[in-house]
């Protein structure tokens, strides 16, 4: 799967535990970016009825397919949740700068 890591790293910070799953490559091909599919994931494990502060809600932190290559794109990563100031879905584009001190 070309562009693609493969796998989905879900951290649940209640209980202190992780699990990596394989990303379905049909996933990928229907919504293409991290915009894409972590709204995906939100849109179909997230009840739309939650409060966006309460522990039910998820924040999904979501690559790109151009990360980690020398391809020019609008953003390299997404933050994907409910957003608790319009209840919807809300997403914004992160900026990662990396310091590599010796």
């Amino acid at each position: 799967m070309d562009g693609w890591v493969g796998n989905i790293l879900r951290v649940d910070l209640s209980s202190e535990d992780y699990t990596v799953e394989d990303l379905d490559p049909e996933l990928a091909k229907k919504f293409v970016g991290g915009q894409g599919i972590g709204s995906k994931i939100l849109f179909d494990e997230v009840d739309p009825n939650i409060d966006p502060l309460s522990p039910e809600n998820k924040l999904i932190f979501s690559t790109c397919p151009l990360t980690g290559t020398g391809a020019v794109s609008g953003a390299r990563a997404w933050w994907i949740a409910k957003s608790p100031l319009t209840g919807t879905i809300g997403f914004s584009p992160v900026l990662v700068v990396i310091s590599l001190r010796r």
